[in-house]
C-alpha cells in the first residue's frame, strides 16, 4: 500500500513515517516546510530513505493531486497547531486546518483515494467529563473571568455549583469547541465525514491527547506545552506552570501516536464501514496533571523546579482526559510507554530547531494539543515555587 503522510516531515508526522515504513508500506510525503514546524534554516532531510518528499502547501490544489497519485490512503498530519498567540490568528488557522482539509478531500475525491487516517484532537470536547454528586454527568460551560481572578480555576456543577470530580471522556461525549484552533479540528472531521459519504470513502479521526517526545519543536508558541517547558529547561530557566498546575491531561508519547496511525491505516479496508468517519481517542489512558508533567521535566533534566504563576489563559479548559477503550476493543491498540519513562526520555531528547521568526505560515505538523499563550494575570496573584 503506498501512503501519502501530509506534514510528514513535522513532528508526528516524521513518527509516523518511520512507523508505516516499519511496517512494510510504501510512503509518499507531501509538507509545506513551513517555518512554524521547522524553523527558518535549511530544510530538515528526508526522513528515511527511499521516502519520496514532495515540498507544497496542502492548500495548492494541483501539488496535492500530484501528489496523491497512485496513493491508497492519506495520512493528514498537516495543520496550523496550539492555540496561536491571539484571534487575529483565526484566518490563517481557517485556510491552513479547513481550507486545507478541504482542498486534499476534493483532490482525493477526483484521484478515486479511498481511505483517510486524519490527525484529530481531544480540542473538539472543550471540558471534558465531569460528574456530580447530585446531578451526575454534566456539561460546565466556560469558566467565568471573575473565577479565574480569584484563582477558583475548577468548574461547579451548572446546575448546584457544588464541587465536579473530573474523569475520562469518551467518543461520544458531546462536542464543544471553545477557541479557534478547536473549532477548526472539529470542522475537519465534519469534513471528513461529508467526503466519506459523498465518496463512500472510509475516514478515521484520532483524537490525540497531548502528544509529547523526540523531534518537538522548541521556542514557539505554537508547540505543545511540553515543549515550552522542556524549551524552558533548555534556557536555564524554571517551567512556568498557568494556574495551580492541577489541570489533569493525557499525555501519550508520540511513537505510540504514530503506532496508532499504523493500526487505523489497516482498518480501514475492513473494520471501518464505507461511507464513514469512525473517531477514536488517542490517549495513554492515565491522567496526569501539568504540574505533574512540567516536574517530571524538570526532575529528569536536572534543571529549576517548576514556578507556578497562578495565570490562566482563555479559551483553555481545565480537565480533559482520554478514554481509549474504544481503539483498545476495535483496533487492538494501547499505548505501550509510560509516563515517568517518556518523560525522562523526552527531557533528553533531541528537538527541533528555534523556530524563528515567529509567525503563522502555511499548514506543516501537528504537535501536541498546546495551552494558549497569552497569559492573563490576576490582580493581586504572584507566582510561587512548586
Amino acid at each position: 500500500m503506498l501512503v501519502l503522510v501530509t506534514g510528514g516531515m513535522g513532528f508526528i508526522g516524521s513518527h509516523v513515517v518511520t512507523a508505516l515504513t516499519e511496517a512494510g508500506q510504501e510512503v509518499r510525503v507531501l509538507d509545506a516546510l513551513s517555518p512554524t514546524a521547522h524553523g527558518a534554516g535549511a530544510p530538515p532531510p528526508p526522513p528515511l530513505p527511499g521516502v519520496e518528499v514532495v515540498r507544497a502547501d496542502v492548500r495548492d490544489r494541483a501539488a496535492v493531486v500530484a501528489a496523491l497519485r497512485g496513493v491508497d490512503a492519506v495520512c493528514h498530519q498537516a495543520a496550523m497547531v496550539g492555540l496561536g498567540k491571539d484571534f487575529a490568528d483565526a484566518p490563517e488557522y481557517v485556510s491552513s486546518n479547513d481550507l486545507g482539509t478541504a482542498v486534499l478531500l476534493a483532490a482525493m475525491g477526483q484521484e478515486r483515494v479511498p481511505g483517510l487516517v486524519l490527525a484529530g484532537s481531544m480540542v473538539v470536547y472543550g471540558e471534558g467529563r465531569y460528574d456530580c454528586a447530585r446531578h451526575g454527568t454534566v456539561r460546565p460551560g466556560p469558566r467565568r473571568v471573575t473565577d479565574l481572578d480569584a484563582g477558583r480555576f475548577e468548574p461547579p456543577c451548572p446546575h448546584c455549583g457544588e464541587p465536579l470530580s473530573p474523569g475520562q471522556v469518551a467518543e461520544d461525549a458531546p462536542l464543544d469547541p471553545r477557541n479557534v484552533y478547536a473549532t477548526t479540528k472539529l470542522a475537519q472531521e465534519h469534513l471528513a465525514a461529508a467526503w466519506a459519504r459523498a465518496t463512500h470513502g472510509t475516514a478515521v479521526s484520532l483524537r490525540y491527547h497531548n502528544v509529547y517526545g523526540p523531534r518537538m519543536p522548541r521556542d514557539t508558541p505554537y508547540a505543545g506545552v511540553a515543549s515550552l517547558f522542556r524549551s524552558a529547561l533548555e534556557r536555564g530557566e524554571a517551567p512556568r506552570v498557568f494556574e495551580d498546575g492541577g489541570q489533569r491531561r493525557d499525555f501519550v508519547n508520540v511513537r505510540d501516536v504514530a503506532d496508532a496511525n499504523v493500526a487505523a491505516l489497516g482498518a480501514l479496508g475492513s473494520r471501518i464501514e464505507p461511507g464513514t468517519l469512525r473517531a477514536y481517542n488517542v490517549g495513554s489512558g492515565t491522567p496526569h496533571t501539568i504540574g505533574e508533567a512540567a516536574g517530571a521535566l524538570a526532575e529528569a533534566f536536572g534543571g529549576p523546579p517548576p514556578v507556578v504563576t497562578g495565570e490562566y489563559r482563555l479559551g483553555d479548559v481545565r480537565h480533559v482526559t482520554a478514554s481509549s477503550q474504544r481503539i483498545r476493543d476495535e483496533l487492538g491498540w494501547s499505548a505501550r510507554i509510560g509516563f515517568a519513562d517518556g518523560m525522562a526520555e523526552f527531557a533528553h531528547a533531541p528537538m527541533r530547531a528555534p523556530i524563528t521568526p515567529i509567525t503563522p505560515a502555511a499548514p506543516s505538523e501537528r504537535t501536541a494539543s498546546a495551552e494558549p499563550t497569552a497569559p492573563v494575570t490576576p490582580a493581586g496573584r504572584t507566582a510561587v515555587s512548586r
